[in-house]
């Protein structure tokens, strides 16, 4: 008996996913097929899928063409596969061709013509690329429209920088991919949505005037520097029906959001702790600004060191402090330490620009602790380390971009009502801008 193999995600399967299902079972007495998890389609730059592992194992099944649905979940599990089943023909699409000829160690590799003219993307995409406007400055945009490439049914075809006027990123080098704009008001009306990626107190003036103009709005963490800016974003947004997103990158990482699973599941017990710091000597030009305009280390790290404090320990601590050193001239923080005690936790988050300090991740509970190296932010890898060093675990997973493509994908999903709410969500958004607001009010912070 001839076993062949094949993998793929499948996602809303077509004409094209049947044919070369038949293809490859024309190749042998039996059929196994591998379906890909989201995750491992992240890891293989997938942002796009749209359907659930359940409904493309079923839709795979309803073809009647496999003998066996498998799971794909790991790198290399293609190895362990072809042993583990015996197999003697691995089969694929001729798009990847080459890419797998290192299996011909282990069994024969046959490349398939796929069907022309078809393709799952383009199903996603809905035959329009949602048209992103971005407003901020010249690096902001580069990095963007590299990024942008790895997301499906999305283009980059306007920017502004708003802090320097028009043609403020005409010193890139070379000419600009994308139209530049004079103005807010030429802007708005040639796009779907915006990136605000200004300056922290433009924020939320960029994303009012966007989210008035009926466009949605993707805007930097925080999007606002107190608690009624936030809400009055997020009202507009709902009441305008437009999706309107936090862009707080370490909040799409694969790896923190696994980590937040294991937790809620009681891995560590009853997380006591959490304490994480993110600090930089390399000082950003915003900082050379008045205070009043935002600058400082809590608007530029406090989001990330809050993320993991909110989403573990909750929105609730029943005490908030800080201990932070001001810069004379300026009056900016730079070193700001943020303290919050709950019921039965606490967390200690350190922020600092001009000030470097270890960069890790560490939850303390009754049963062990996670630990997340530096830079903890760009999480791709944790441990939970209990009391005895044979019951530690190790997780590793990819986080391409620094989360950029994949906030993007998320925005990208909600636009087309694909999903909900966003990973980040509107309590997260609420609360960190009324801790922002707390601080620079001065109520609770003491200074060193």
């Amino acid at each position: 008996m001839v076993t062949v193999i094949t993998y793929g995600t499948y996602d809303l399967l077509h004409r094209g996913h049947i044919n070369l299902l038949r293809n490859a079972r024309a190749l042998g007495d039996r059929l196994i097929v591998g379906v890909t998890t989201e995750g491992f389609d992240k890891m293989r730059g997938k942002l796009l899928v749209r359907q659930s592992l359940n409904e493309r194992v079923e839709a795979v099944k309803a073809t009647g063409l496999a003998d066996e649905v498998i799971i794909e979940e790991y790198e290399g599990q293609k190895i362990d596969d072809i042993r583990r089943y015996g197999v003697d023909v691995f089969a694929i699409g001729d798009d990847w061709a080459g890419r797998f000829d290192y299996l011909s160690e282990f069994c024969k590799v046959v490349y398939l013509p796929r069907t022309r003219g078809i393709s799952s993307t383009e199903l996603r995409s809905g035959g329009h690329d949602l048209r992103l406007g971005v407003v901020g400055d010249g690096t902001s945009l580069d990095r963007l429209l590299e990024e942008c490439g790895h997301v499906g049914g999305l283009r980059v075809t306007m920017c502004l920088d708003a802090d320097r006027g028009p043609s403020g990123t005409a010193g890139r080098g070379g000419e600009s991919p994308v139209e530049e704009a004079a103005d807010l008001e030429e802007l708005l009306p040639a796009v779907d949505a915006v990136y605000a990626v200004v300056s922290p107190r433009k924020r939320s003036l960029v994303a009012k005037k966007a989210l008035e103009h009926g466009v949605h709005v993707l805007c930097e963490t925080p999007v606002a520097l107190d608690a009624g800016d936030a809400a009055e974003l997020l009202d507009l947004a709902r009441d305008r029906g437009l999706v309107f997103a936090e862009a707080l990158k370490t909040a799409y990482s694969l790896a923190f959001q696994r980590m937040k699973l294991l937790l809620k599941g009681g891995v560590i017990g009853e997380v006591k702790s959490v304490e994480a710091t993110c600090t930089s000597l390399h000082v950003r030009p915003s900082w050379s600004g008045d205070r009043r305009e935002g600058a400082g280390a809590m608007t530029d790290w406090g989001p990330y060191v809050l993320l993991p404090a909110l989403d573990i320990l909750g929105h609730d601590p029943v005490d908030l402090s800080f201990i932070a050193s001001f810069d004379e001239a300026s009056h900016v923080d730079q070193y700001t330490k943020i303290i919050m005690r709950y019921p039965r936790a606490e967390a200690t988050l350190k922020a600092g620009g001009g000030v470097k300090a270890e960069g890790d991740l560490v939850v303390a509970g009754t049963r062990g602790y996670v630990y997340a190296p530096a830079p903890w932010w760009k999480m791709d890898y944790f441990e939970i380390r209990k009391e005895d060093p044979r019951d530690n675990r190790r997780y590793f997973y990819q986080f391409e971009g620094d989360g950029i493509r994949d906030e993007l994908a998320d925005f990208v999903r909600r636009i087309r009502n694909e999903a909900r709410e966003s990973i980040v969500t509107e309590e997260l958004t609420r609360k960190i801008a009324e801790i922002i607001e707390v601080f620079r009010g001065g109520a609770g912070v003491h200074t060193i």
